[in-house]
């Protein structure tokens, strides 16, 4: 076997277990909350308001803020207390649970990020003032954030879905999960507390990936 051949058997060699090792993606679960663009946050607390850091998030920028509001449906049940995130967003953005949907009256559908298109009406309402947004509420999708380095040794590229599966007392398989990849994030799996809790997941937990190349989807 020639120098070149041995190189590229090592450097195989190599991408597999790497591969192995970055297939184990860390979950954080999402409760509900809210994502407010400047309009309504001034809306809700006042003119000139800025939000107040409670705690950093993993993803890099990211915060949970010390404001809350509350969270009115179409027939007057409520959520209180539920966190804003920051930073500001151009548009504002409700993500609760199936379970929050159903308890406040609302039909939400899944949605990626920022896809706000016949989103579920709802009204926040702050110490300040409230208002009413007619396409906010959303269920958002199952996704993983990627650093742009992990996702090239696994052969995955921005808004690619993958399989997840997940082991233990209720084991599952998760599918149709975006990868979300830009140099700026930590990888880490989000799913919401309807998910988590049917698969008996928790914060810090860890799930398996499963590449298209192995079975999973990718699209």
């Amino acid at each position: 076997m020639n120098v070149d051949a041995l190189v590229r058997e090592a450097t195989a060699r190599v991408v597999q277990h790497l591969q192995v090792a970055l297939k184990k993606i860390v979950v954080g679960v999402s409760v509900r909350h809210v994502h407010l663009c400047r309009e309504d946050l001034e809306k809700l607390f006042g003119p000139g308001y800025q939000l107040q850091k409670l705690r950093d998030l993993t993803q890099p920028g990211e915060f949970a803020a010390r404001e809350t509001v509350t969270v009115v449906g179409p027939k007057m049940q409520a959520l209180y207390r539920v966190r804003i995130l920051g930073p500001l967003r151009p548009h504002t953005q409700v993500e609760l649970s199936q379970t929050d949907g159903v308890s406040i009256g609302l039909n939400l559908p899944v949605r990626k990020s920022g896809d706000l298109k016949g989103a579920a009406p709802v009204t926040l309402v702050g110490p300040y003032g409230s208002v009413y947004l007619p396409e906010a509420a959303i269920r958002a999708n199952r996704h993983i954030h990627m650093d742009d380095l992990t996702a090239g040794i696994l052969g995955l590229k921005n808004d690619d879905e993958v399989e997840v599966r997940v082991s233990g007392l209720k084991p599952t398989v998760f599918g149709a999960v975006q990868v979300r990849v830009s140099k700026k994030f930590v990888t880490e799996m989000h799913i919401d507390t309807d998910d988590a809790n049917a698969a008996g997941l928790k914060c810090g937990d860890q799930v398996e990936l499963v590449l298209p190349q192995e079975g999973g989807i990718k699209h």
